[in-house]
């Protein structure tokens, strides 16, 4: 049997319709899509669970927890050596730490960019945020493809309010209503008796915008990390480099790094570096010049062109990057065997600062051609320790005064045997290894050493030779040449990040109705209405407003309960007031 509708049942649906209205228009302004909090989890099953999981996995608040254990999981790849940085402070930290040491290098935090659990903490974020926006982005199209909801039955339940009478015809007044509102840039259209509308779109769109960046901005530096590269080479005046594997002091790259065709082809030349300092003052001895005058070529037959690196002026090579990082000096020195033969003619020795004042130490090695005084065959090794401004003898340490070349002095402690270059162990250049070495010894049976001036000759006791510093000090430069792809985009996301933080925080979405019915005495009765997605007080005075143009268009009615002569002298209705809105 069919269901028939019966007298007492039409104001139930009636009811019934008023209140799926109502819940239409007070629906949740937000492309978020609905949590289901109770589930049934005995009813779950293996489609079941993954649709739970997947759902825990791109809700909002999982992906904020999410971002939050990623920037803790960064922390500590800030305060603890990364081999891929520098191998050499891994090492000395694990030697210094004997059991601190292998826990960190079992737990990844020696390589926490490259560890499995910091990678799975970044996929999931970029999971998380893919499942949350595309189908927000989705939704939120089709509401801008859709209309704005028909008014509820109940407008006063709103929590912005305005109601009056008028003798304006309810056609005209809900035309009035919808010029007005698409002057302020509502979307609105008439529905039924009453006409819906809508602003603050850009809310869900900078909200978008914000995840969309976000994800942009995870590209950007999963791409730096993965296939960047990193390279430093100290380069005297005079000398130049070409980028290749074998040219570099210190090489480090990402694990997707291609070594055979990540490299841009380039090679420059350090022609001179220019350092001046100040001479007095508070700051005294800080750079005033420093900078790197150097000719480079692109590719293996390119044009030379010239260019000055400066801190934070890098020469830019087709997304390669040579930045200065550093500089020193290299004393000159020519070294003679027991018979005066020539066994190093004039070779610059870098030396490594100390200090800011550019106190350096190093080591002179003499590896091939040296013969002693009995014509045997030995290396030569000399500790190196250099000044560039000296304060003068008896004026305290041995430590530079100013990081110019006033008043420079070079000390050396000689010794001979084996350097140990010869059992294929690597070296530091910079370092003596004394362990297969004897130590030449003066008169009183000490280290033999002393302090030359330019030109000054070091003759080593027994006729087993000499050392002389020349009268010339070249300088050298130590460039950083870095390549990490990602960085544009990872810049473009960010900003992207905050102009939609800015838009879902600052712009309100929020809707406005205005009913007109023409009631049984033929006046019409108008009622207005506004929702926002949060309470805001800007929603009562916004609606206000309406209420003051559109009555402006439709004024209120004489109150039907006073006679017609007080009518006439009595002062024209005022506005009424949104409820909610400031007095």
């Amino acid at each position: 049997m069919s269901k028939t509708n019966t007298p007492e049942s039409a104001p139930e649906e009636a009811a019934e319709q008023a209140e799926r209205a109502e819940q239409e228009a007070v629906a949740q302004l937000s492309t978020a899509p609905a949590e289901d909090r109770t589930p049934t989890f005995a009813k779950f099953g293996v489609i079941g669970w993954a649709r739970w999981f997947w759902r825990q996995l791109t809700s909002m608040r999982v992906a904020l927890i999410l971002l939050f254990l990623l920037s803790l999981a960064a922390i500590p790849g800030s305060l603890i050596p990364q081999s891929g940085t520098d191998q050499m402070k891994v090492d000395a930290f694990t030697k210094a730490h004997e059991h601190l040491g292998p826990l960190y290098d079992r737990l990844g935090l020696f390589h926490v960019y490259s560890s499995v659990w910091f990678s799975a903490i970044y996929i999931l974020l970029f999971i998380s945020l893919i499942g949350c926006i595309i189908p927000r982005t989705w939704q939120f199209v089709g509401q801008l493809r859709g209309r704005p909801p028909g008014a509820p039955g109940r407008l006063d339940r709103m929590p912005a309010y305005a109601t009056w009478r008028t003798e304006t015809g309810a056609d005209e007044v809900r035309e009035a209503a919808l010029t007005m509102l698409k002057k302020r840039r509502f979307r609105s259209h008439i529905a039924g008796n009453a006409v819906a509308a809508e602003k603050g779109y850009l809310r869900e769109a900078g909200n978008l915008i914000f995840h969309v960046s976000l994800i942009v901005m995870l590209i950007g530096f999963a791409t730096g990390q993965l296939f960047k590269s990193d390279g430093t080479k100290l380069i005297l005046e005079g000398d130049g480099f070409a980028n290749t594997l074998t040219q570099y002091d210190d090489f480090s790259s990402g694990n997707l790094f291609d070594k055979d065709t990540g490299l841009e082809p380039f090679s420059f030349t350090l022609k001179k570096f220019t350092g001046t300092y100040e001479r007095s003052g508070p700051n005294k001895g800080t750079a005033r010049t420093y900078q790197a005058d150097v000719t480079y070529s692109e590719g293996a037959d390119g044009k030379e062109k010239n260019a000055t690196i400066k801190v934070n002026e890098p020469l830019k090579i087709n997304g390669t990057k040579v930045f200065l990082s550093g500089h020193g000096y290299a004393p000159v020195v020519t070294v003679r065997d027991g018979k005066g033969n020539v066994v190093s003619d004039h070779t610059p020795v870098p030396l490594l600062p100390i200090d800011s004042n550019q106190t350096s130490t190093g080591a002179v090695k003499v590896m091939d051609g040296y013969k002693n005084a009995k014509g045997k065959k030995e290396q030569l090794g000399f500790n190196a320790f250099f000044v560039p401004t000296f304060a003068g003898s008896g004026k305290g340490n041995m430590f530079s005064q100013f990081p110019a070349l006033d008043f420079p002095v070079l000390a050396l402690s000689a010794y001979h045997g084996s350097l140990g270059v010869d059992s294929g162990i690597p070296q530091n250049v910079y370092q003596l290894d004394t362990t297969n070495m004897k130590q030449f010894k003066d008169s009183k049976g000490e280290l033999f050493k002393k302090r030359l001036l330019p030109g000054e000759t070091m003759k080593l006791p027994n006729g087993a030779g000499s050392i002389t510093f020349e009268k010339d000090v070249k300088e050298w430069a130590t460039f950083e040449v870095a390549k990490q792809p990602g960085t544009d985009w990872a810049l473009i996301g960010a900003i992207g990040a905050i102009a939609g933080l800015v838009g879902s925080l600052f712009i309100q979405r929020r809707r406005v109705w205005v009913r007109a019915v023409t009631g049984s005495d033929g006046v019409t009765v108008v009622e207005m209405a506004g929702l926002g997605r949060s309470e805001s007080a800007k929603l009562p005075d916004e609606l206000g407003g309406l209420v003051e143009k559109l009555h402006a268009r439709a004024p209120s009615a004489p109150d039907p309960s006073e006679d017609s002569e007080n009518s006439e002298n009595s002062e024209p209705t005022d506005v009424p007031a949104a409820e909610g809105a400031e007095k």
